[in-house]
């Protein structure tokens, strides 16, 4: 946590806490955050479904997911004199990029998830968390704190429920009825014990699209995803082979997943992001599968330059993609591609390459 803590702080009394609450909110929407929250660290009901979820292994091999214990769900354990969470959320969804039905439409493009389009949101939004403690700082002294982007064993989501920024939708998103789902998320852990938002109520209802029109079934029940069966964990976080029988089920999808978040329908109601930033970056919200497919490591490297595409790595993009070909219509172009890369030196690339290879020799005959 930043500093130490300075003993003016507990001389703050309440009004001035209220007033500084306002502010914070206040400086936090000048500087892009569409909304902010401030919640406490009493996260138990979160902690046993957490434990849940990871006894029954649908984190995969996301071992990091039970390596820190129960310092994701107590935020105090993870940064000690944390009393509050002001929780952030941010718009990334861009008007410019081409939409993801028309690339569904289109099996030879590459379809990425809307998040992943612009620049890596990590740097982003920690930068924007990183001024507004200073803007807090400067109105109250040096006072201790830490800021996440999705870097540390932090449960994002449900300090977000708490803070009044959303509920938890059955896909287990976060969900807004002004804004949808389509925004990132962030905190600061801070020992300013600020006076707390009230949480939303859930109106999810008996709606149920998101589980009916997940590609992989993924969502197994409401508010429980199984990772193993999810294209965004597949395509992103696992370095393993993709299982066969959910490759067919990938389609063009070469990096992360969308559908449960298109399905939903209060994403109707999503606004736009402002920020340049998220915009799409090297052509890729209209990429065809076979030029990206073509890229060597050292062009993969400089076009995802600052892009949250990285965490993939190389051969998992190439992995990726070989099942996306696989998938797509017979041509000789995309038989002629597989076959040069039947000799990658990455056998998890080789293995995919051959897979889809023989789903083409088996649709030419």
């Amino acid at each position: 946590m930043n500093q130490g803590k300075n003993p003016l702080n507990d001389e703050l009394l309440p009004g001035e806490l209220i007033l500084l609450a306002a502010d914070i909110k206040q400086w936090g929407q000048e500087l892009g955050f569409q909304h902010i929250g401030i919640c406490d660290t009493q996260l138990e009901d979160h902690e046993a479904r957490l434990l849940t979820w990871l006894q029954n292994n649908f984190h995969g091999s996301m071992a990091y997911m039970e390596r820190h214990g129960t310092r994701r769900s107590q935020p105090a354990e993870l940064i000690p004199g944390t009393v509050r969470v002001i929780s952030v959320r941010m718009n990334y969804l861009s008007e410019q990029a081409t939409p993801a039905a028309e690339l569904m439409d289109h099996p030879e493009k590459a379809l990425i998830s809307r998040y992943a389009l612009g620049r890596d949101y990590h740097k982003v939004m920690r930068r924007r968390l990183q001024k507004l403690c200073t803007r807090i700082e400067q109105a109250t002294g040096r006072f201790a704190y830490r800021v996440f982007v999705d870097s540390a064993p932090v449960l994002e989501k449900a300090l977000a429920q708490k803070a009044g920024l959303g509920w938890i939708g059955k896909h287990s998103n976060l969900l807004s009825r002004e804004s949808g789902s389509w925004f990132f998320l962030g905190e600061i852990y801070t020992d300013l014990p600020l006076p707390t938002d009230q949480p939303l109520a859930n109106h999810c209802g008996d709606c149920v699209r998101c589980i009916e029109l997940c590609p992989t079934q993924a969502i197994v029940g409401p508010y429980q995803v199984d990772a193993r069966k999810c294209i965004s964990y597949l395509t992103i976080e696992s370095r393993d082979a993709i299982p066969v029988e959910l490759r067919p089920l990938i389609g063009n999808r070469i990096f992360g997943c969308d559908d449960c978040q298109a399905a939903c329908p209060w994403n109707r109601f999503a606004d736009f992001s402002e920020e340049a930033d998220f915009a799409p970056r090297a052509g890729l919200d209209s990429s065809e599968l076979l030029q990206l497919f073509s890229w060597t490591e050292e062009e993969f490297l400089q076009r995802t330059q600052g892009s949250a595409i990285r965490r993939t790595g190389y051969p998992g993009w190439l992995r990726n993609i070989a099942v996306a070909l696989g998938n797509a219509a017979f041509s000789r172009d995309v038989v002629n591609a597989l076959q040069v890369a039947i000799g990658h030196p990455s056998e998890l690339v080789r293995e995919h390459v051959s897979w889809a290879l023989k789903q083409h020799s088996e649709n030419e005959n």
